[in-house]
């Protein structure tokens, strides 16, 4: 039996603290960060077990909380792991609908935050401000991925792509 808070509260309390440890959500106060944990869910995946599939349109963006997740890219290729609490999958999947071009396996049986887009979008709505950080921050990102591949481009032929 719980003592003090409620049960409800606790698990509020936690995801919100969950949501405090993903960088993105920097750009939130706590009241913002309790309101996205609202319309929050856990969800865990066992080993093996797809988060989402390359050219799927996800709802909404993971926080990992436990566990290690691995992006693969459509087509195969180099994948990608993903570790470490507060480690965000798909930040451009809370505010675009647009298929993703990885597919998210857990490596081994994980645990995830997952934030719907409907949520962070009806938030970002109310707060204008947000809503500015929000693209800010998806632009710095971008633009990042971007750098990182600016040494490749004389590597990569038009026929490649």
């Amino acid at each position: 039996m719980c003592s003090g808070k409620d049960w409800g509260t606790m698990q509020l309390d936690d995801a919100a603290t969950i949501l405090a440890h993903a960088e993105f959500f920097e750009i939130c106060d706590n009241e913002q960060r309790r309101l996205l944990a609202f319309a929050s869910e856990r969800r865990r995946f066992e080993a093996g077990e797809v988060v989402y599939k390359a050219g799927d349109i996800p709802d909404g963006a993971h926080v990992l909380i436990s566990g290690r997740l691995r992006t693969t890219p459509e087509g195969g290729g180099r994948f990608h792991d993903l570790s470490g609490e507060g480690t965000l999958v798909s930040a451009v999947a809370l505010v675009i609908a647009r298929p993703r071009p990885v597919t998210v396996t857990a490596v081994f049986a994980s645990e995830t935050l997952f934030v719907p887009r409907h949520a962070f979008l009806k938030l970002a709505t109310q707060y204008p401000d947000l809503a500015a950080r929000a693209a800010d921050h998806i632009r710095r990102e971008l633009t990042g991925y971007l750098g990182a591949l600016a040494p490749l481009k004389g590597r990569i032929r038009k026929d490649q792509i």
